[in-house]
């Protein structure tokens, strides 16, 4: 390229070539532009007659074709690490469901695990389901999961909203010894737990393995971080009209803090259908088993050690729905997250 002489940047008419970045004159080319418009000293493509310099000319080109280069090695390398991260990620889940669908006959008989088999078998889903009362430790874990989670939004909705809404004497100190339970062991807070529940008498029933887990100071923290993000003068102004302040709470806090709330529901869910210490130290009765502890109990008196498709088949059935609830709501997840994380 060549420095334009024969019309600058008063000059009539404009010029209207290609125009280079002054502060480096082998740049990208931004576009067609106007000399008016660029208000510099700018290098054009050269008017007919006028001659390149050939170095320069190589230059450019070896410019371009070096950044070109260092840009495919760059997202070459990033894709093929991303590929290795979704193998090692998603390899486990893989060998349960391949496990899951070979024969026990044909698992005993592999002396080196195949990754394939040709011919895969559903018996093993049948037998999850009538072997041991899997389709009872799955109500159960429902039940569990659906009023855990619904106490626990009533709950910490109201406990954040206070913390970042209202005014009352305290309410910062309040909020960092609430934060500091955090910093308790959950192993401790698991025994304290157990004695409590144990001296009520409520082993083995639904209240029990519910009321412990109907809060969270964490849940607690994030969503009061994102209520505290909504304007104040929604809330002056709602004031002002005489809204109630639970009125406000729900016409106006939720409804903008929806994503979070989603977020929290979602992860508690995962937490609660996971949910395994609990439930085996508080009931030992069948009946109220969560799937977590019906797993074990297929491992020691259902299937046995040793018919590992069978046990493979009762995990997919059990991992299933939170799969398919994260990918329905992933986009919600990641939203909610970056939303609570976002101050200001």
């Amino acid at each position: 390229m060549q420095r334009c002489t024969g019309h600058g940047v008063n000059s009539s008419p404009p010029c209207k070539y290609k125009i280079l970045h002054n502060q480096n004159p082998y740049g990208k080319l931004t576009g067609y532009q106007s000399c008016n418009a660029a208000k510099r000293v700018h290098y054009c493509k050269p008017q007919k007659g006028m001659v390149i310099p050939m170095e320069k000319q190589l230059d450019y080109r070896k410019i371009q074709k070096s950044s070109r280069t260092r840009k495919a090695v760059g997202n070459t390398a990033i894709y093929i690490l991303l590929l290795l991260w979704a193998v090692i990620v998603l390899f486990p889940f893989y060998w349960m469901v391949l496990t899951s669908l070979k024969s026990y006959g044909s698992y005993n008989a592999e002396h080196v695990p195949a990754f394939f088999t040709l011919s895969p078998t559903l018996q093993n889903y049948a037998d999850a389901f009538t072997t041991v009362p899997l389709g009872q430790y799955l109500l159960n874990t429902l039940i569990f999961t659906v009023i855990t989670t619904l106490i626990m939004v009533a709950v910490i909705t109201l406990a954040a909203f206070a913390f970042a809404r209202l005014e009352f004497r305290g309410k910062n100190i309040a909020f960092t010894l609430f934060l500091s339970l955090m910093m308790i062991p959950n192993e401790l807070v698991v025994i304290t737990n157990f004695a409590t529940v144990t001296n009520l008498g409520w082993r083995n029933t639904f209240i029990g393995l519910i009321l412990p887990s109907v809060t969270s100071v964490f849940y607690i923290y994030l969503l009061r971080e994102n209520f505290a993000q909504v304007p104040d003068e929604l809330y002056y102004a709602a004031k002002v009209d005489g809204t109630p302040d639970l009125r406000y709470l729900r016409k106006v806090m939720i409804p903008i803090c929806r994503p979070t709330l989603i977020t929290i529901i979602i992860l508690k869910v995962i937490e609660c259908w996971n949910s395994y210490v609990w439930p085996r130290l508080i009931t030992d009765d069948p009946d109220y088993y969560l799937v977590s502890n019906g797993i074990q109990e297929i491992r020691e008196n259902g299937f046995g050690r040793e018919n590992i498709p069978a046990m493979m088949a009762a995990v997919v059935v059990i991992s299933v729905p939170l799969i398919l609830l994260f990918l329905i709501f992933r986009r919600k997840v990641m939203e909610g997250v970056a939303r609570g994380g976002t101050k200001g």
